[in-house]
């Protein structure tokens, strides 16, 4: 039982008439009224625990947009019910500021009939968001007193990845195409599969010419070629301590996320195969033997529930684990920071196992901060930001440097830019063959 503000109010208003009349005459003029009034709005509200709760809505939602879900009110008493209801989720289900608001609903079912409600919410992280309880507090028609229970409503929503750089796939896949020879832009004497003969113009190289064509007919015969299809590409998301470092308000890992459904997106309109694994000192994820239509959503699925751990990455256990993810030559995209100490430890010595075989790109992402940092002057701790901002860069750089030497492509750039910008690497490696 709960007792409302408006009983408070009655019995202070009570207590201030009963002190104009001295003993429990006085009292009792007031307590037993307030008292009776109480226990029949009590009876009259409807009951709490009949009441029959079911869920709907969405079940799946992008990180940054919102999801509505539906609790169905059924009142299977005989009493009308007046009720005021919380529907509790996370934390991290709400947008900053909404979540009292948003999780509070007013409704007056009849007997026997039923009321739908709708509660919006705003994730602010993915993986999957459940309920906790949703709590009914029913007033009697006086509005002095009411039941008040919890039901455990069961629901899941799967909060996706935003996959903010899609917006990038329209111009990508535009360049891919001029690449594949399916416009009528055709980019001559790149890729490794042939694509067809035509007669030769001046600028063409010389190289291309098919000598044993040109003597079956009067002019002189070129082979065109064009990316080849059917490569391999395998994705590994290091998901250790340094993926948690967030890079203004998002952590690498998401960047990295971002970018590797572009570059999936973009591989599987070529042509190419894409797997995925995700590892620190185990596998965190894995997508393998997906194509077509089912590639995109199954990365997707697996990327959903990752987290950091925060552990270091064992690189020795992560290269097996990509060289066995990799039979054959195949591009290995490796999402992981350019510190130098867990690069120069862990990264390094591996590399020349992945290189001799695979052909391999470090993505990276880099901290906008740092610039802003690095410009810096005018004022005492300015110059030192700038100094120690220039330090990192210095370092980073030669850290970049040696994994060039060792035959790594590596792409560092902002988290706006890094999608579009892995995407553009991934196009001139297959326009140069080298995919």
């Amino acid at each position: 039982m709960a007792l409302t503000g408006r009983t408070a109010l009655l019995a202070a208003l009570g207590a201030l008439v009963a002190g104009l009349r001295p003993g429990w005459t006085g009292i009792l003029a007031v307590a037993v009224p307030l008292l009776v009034g109480v226990l029949v709005d009590l009876a009259l509200a409807a009951p709490v625990r009949p009441l029959r709760l079911a869920r709907g809505g969405d079940t799946t939602v992008r990180l940054g947009d919102e999801a509505a879900v539906h609790l169905t009110v059924t009142n299977a008493s005989g009493r009308p019910l007046r009720a005021e209801l919380r529907d509790a989720w996370p934390p991290s289900a709400w947008r900053p500021g909404t979540a009292y608001a948003a999780s509070r609903h007013r409704l007056r079912v009849p007997a026997g009939e039923r009321r739908r409600i709708t509660t919006v919410l705003g994730p602010t992280r993915r993986g999957e968001h459940r309920p906790d309880r949703v709590t009914v507090r029913s007033h009697g028609p006086l509005g002095l007193a009411a039941r008040q229970g919890g039901h455990a409503v069961p629901w899941t929503l799967r909060v996706l990845p935003p996959f903010t750089s899609r917006k990038h796939l329209p111009a990508k896949l535009s360049r891919l195409r001029e690449l594949d020879g399916r416009t009528t832009v055709l980019t001559r004497g790149e890729g490794t599969e042939f694509d067809s003969l035509r007669e030769y113009v001046p600028g063409d190289d010389v190289r291309s010419i098919d000598w044993r064509a040109t003597a079956r007919q009067s002019a002189v015969a070129v082979r065109t070629w064009r990316p080849e299809r059917d490569r391999h590409l395998l994705l590994v998301l290091d998901t250790g301590r340094t993926s948690a470092g967030r890079v203004g308000d998002i952590p690498r890992l998401d960047v990295s996320m971002d970018a590797a459904l572009l570059l999936t997106a973009l591989a599987s309109q070529a042509g190419d195969r894409v797997d995925l694994l995700a590892f620190d000192r185990t596998v965190r994820a894995s997508v393998r033997g997906r194509t077509g239509g089912q590639l995109l959503p199954s990365v997707v699925g697996a990327l959903t529930p990752l987290e950091p751990a925060l552990i270091e990455t064992d690189a020795r256990a992560m290269a097996t684990a990509a060289l066995a993810g990799a039979p054959r030559r195949s591009l290995i995209v490796l999402f992981t920071s350019l510190d130098a100490a867990p690069v120069e430890t862990g990264l390094l010595p591996v590399l020349p196992r992945l290189t001799r075989r695979h052909t391999v790109v470090v993505a990276s992402v880099a901290d906008p901060r740092i610039a802003e940092m690095a410009r810096a002057r005018g004022t005492v701790p300015g110059v030192y930001e700038a100094a120690a901002a220039a330090s990192h860069q210095i370092e980073r750089q030669h850290t970049a440097e040696r994994l060039r030497a060792l035959g790594v492509t590596v792409v560092e750039a902002p988290p706006e830019l890094l999608p579009p910008a892995l995407a553009d690497a991934y196009l001139s490696l297959k326009a140069t063959g080298r995919l």
